[in-house]
């Protein structure tokens, strides 16, 4: 039963193929226009549309992302380092990493970034929404925030005051069964490391399994969860694919539509009520700035019409600097290239068919870790992503042989980039600076969180696994660790804050998330962070949008939670009820004064 309903969501009827064609040339106007089909976009269009007499249309310029490549789970290492479903950004050089041009997939298909990304799912650090509250923006607390990822949320395990049960994302555990996700966990152990068996609970501080944004073993997008179900079935949605905004049209200080190319010819759509930016936080700042909204200064030297000067506009670029540690392992549980590994893999695709299980189910970062590498802070500062294969510049660089590599982030940086205009063409990529290690002290986090993360490698539960170091193997002394990160450093695909909510001179929009002096035009999606969240930002941008919906109608779906239901720390010891978990000898939590001996 399990596996039919599977092959049901597979891929769309012809019943929801229909939608996308038929709907296009019924109507110039609606009443929302939602700009971008990614998390923020396709939440937004799935739950206005549950009024039938509310009209959406939503603008994608990528396809529909509901191919296998997209949903079978290890079909993201097809799409990340190449331009499938990708706008595959560049940098621009990056002085803290070198002088390198850093690399900034973003997905180009229904479902945005969670059509080809890792599917974690993580939500964040208490302390990140209460610092949001406490910039001035009201209702953005964790208290106020949780209950929106509860609203969105089906997890197929938990079940508490941390959790929902009925929401359209789903979110499961791994389906692998990977022998690795022990050795890992007994790894942490043996380093002296605190295990959790929920990042999203209680406690996130601690090593576990992720869990991923998956139904029945295939990826479970944002287009999945919220939009595809309705195509072709509520007469109020349009969704239109290849279809790319050149620019955002008003009267007076109102946006009243977009002016659209699909298919080599651009047409005007007009909004009786508002215009929803959800472009992402790299072309959500792109497209306010073509359409005159932005630095009056910069869009005057670029020849722009300016509609409303706002300093603010494409500042503020945060992103998660990663580093990647990476294996040879003598073992084909990690995946890789080799003769032993295509048999099995040969094994594994039809396991796929038959159990939707096994290795094609992998997200590749199937275990994770959030850690602290001195005492005294609030939260975590570092992030680990356990993948069970070599990973080497973004999968665009192969390794014959197979592999293990984790990646260690520093979940708050310091450093402030920018996302600007290369000129006026609103088909050309924006200029992109995360401007990484900028401020000298994220480069000293980093080192910290370096040494934490081999120290972790280097237990013996994987040691024994490791033939081989194929990138630090005779780096020792924090001046040998500072160069191999500024060779190797990169993004992990987390772009926050180009358009952020506050109520200061920089703000871009309100706790509301109207755009500052302007009417009709709301943003919804990562750029409005205030500040980057501690984790992945996939689940962050669907509770916004959920958030949104309810600020777009003017009442509330959920009441907020009361602190008292959600304490900072578990009544007792968490209770693993992954099997991965129990093969772990005793997994005392050891106290942030103590986790000092682990980063020596």
């Amino acid at each position: 039963m399990e596996e039919a309903a599977c092959q049901q969501h597979a891929f769309p009827s012809r019943h929801q193929r229909r939608g996308f064609s038929e709907q296009i040339l019924m109507s110039k106007t609606f009443d929302y226009i939602v700009v971008g089909g990614g998390s923020g976009g396709c939440v937004v269009a799935g739950r206005l549309t549950e009024d039938p007499a509310v009209t959406v249309c939503v603008l994608e310029a990528g396809g529909r992302g509901d191919t296998a490549v997209v949903n079978v789970p290890t079909g993201s290492v097809a799409m990340l380092p190449t331009r499938v479903n990708n706008w595959a950004f560049d940098t621009v050089p990056q002085p803290g990493l070198g002088g390198r041009i850093g690399y900034q997939p973003r997905g180009k298909a229904l479902g945005g970034s969670s059509a080809i990304n890792a599917m974690v799912y993580i939500r964040g650090h208490r302390v990140d929404y209460d610092g949001w509250a406490a910039l001035g923006n009201e209702g953005w607390s964790y208290d106020d925030v949780l209950p929106y990822f509860r609203l969105s949320e089906h997890n197929e395990r938990f079940d508490d005051a941390f959790h929902g049960r009925d929401g359209p994302l789903w979110v499961s555990d791994l389906r692998t069964g990977n022998p690795f996700h022990a050795r890992y966990l007994e790894a942490a152990r043996q380093a002296g490391l605190p295990l959790t068996d929920d990042f999203n609970g209680a406690q996130q501080e601690g090593v576990g399994l992720y869990q991923v944004t998956q139904k029945h073993g295939e990826r479970w997008s944002a287009a999945r969860a919220y939009l595809l179900p309705h195509v072709g079935r509520r007469d109020n949605l349009t969704v239109e694919t290849h279809a790319q905004v050149l620019r955002i049209l008003f009267d007076g200080m109102r946006a009243t539509g977009v002016e659209v190319r699909q298919h080599g010819e651009v047409r005007t759509l007009r909004a009786r009520r508002e215009v929803v930016l959800a472009a992402g936080a790299l072309q959500t700042p792109q497209l306010l700035m073509l359409s005159g909204v932005g630095p009056a200064g910069e869009l005057q030297r670029l020849g722009i019409p300016v509609r409303a000067d706002l300093p603010g506009v494409g500042r503020n670029l945060q992103d998660h600097p990663d580093f990647i540690l990476g294996y040879r392992t003598r073992s084909v549980d990690a995946m890789g290239v080799s003769v032993r590994g295509g048999l099995r893999m040969l094994r594994e695709f039809a396991r796929f068919r038959r159990e939707r299980r096994g290795m094609l189910t992998s997200n590749f970062a199937e275990g994770g870790g959030f850690l602290k590498t001195r005492a005294g802070l609030d939260a975590p500062d570092i992030q680990l992503h356990f993948v069970v294969a070599l990973v080497d510049d973004h999968a665009r660089r192969l390794h014959v042989g197979h592999g293990l590599s984790c990646h260690v982030c520093l979940l708050r940086p310091r450093s402030r980039g920018s996302v600007t205009l290369h000129g006026t063409d609103p088909l050309a990529a924006p200029r992109i600076d995360p401007a990484f290690f900028d401020d000298p002290r994220d480069l000293d986090d980093m080192v910290a969180g370096f040494r934490l993360t081999r120290r972790l490698m280097a237990a013996p539960a994987l040691a024994e696994w490791i033939t081989h170091d194929l990138f630090t193997a005779n780096v020792t002394t924090d001046d040998e660790i500072r160069d191999v990160l500024r060779r190797r450093t990169d993004t992990v695909y987390h772009p926050v804050g180009t358009c952020r909510m506050g109520r200061d001179a920089l703000a871009v929009v309100d706790p509301q998330l109207r755009v500052h002096g302007l009417q009709g035009l709301r943003i919804v999606d990562a750029s409005i962070m205030p500040t980057l969240i501690g984790g992945n930002t996939n689940a962050p941008t669907i509770m916004i949008a959920e958030k949104a919906v309810d600020l777009i109608r003017g009442a509330r779906r959920v009441p907020a939670c009361s602190s008292a239901d959600t304490a900072r720390e578990p009544a007792a010891a968490p209770v693993h009820r992954n099997p991965a978990y129990a093969s772990c000898a005793s997994h005392e939590a050891i106290q942030p004064e103590e986790i000092r001996h682990v980063v020596a």
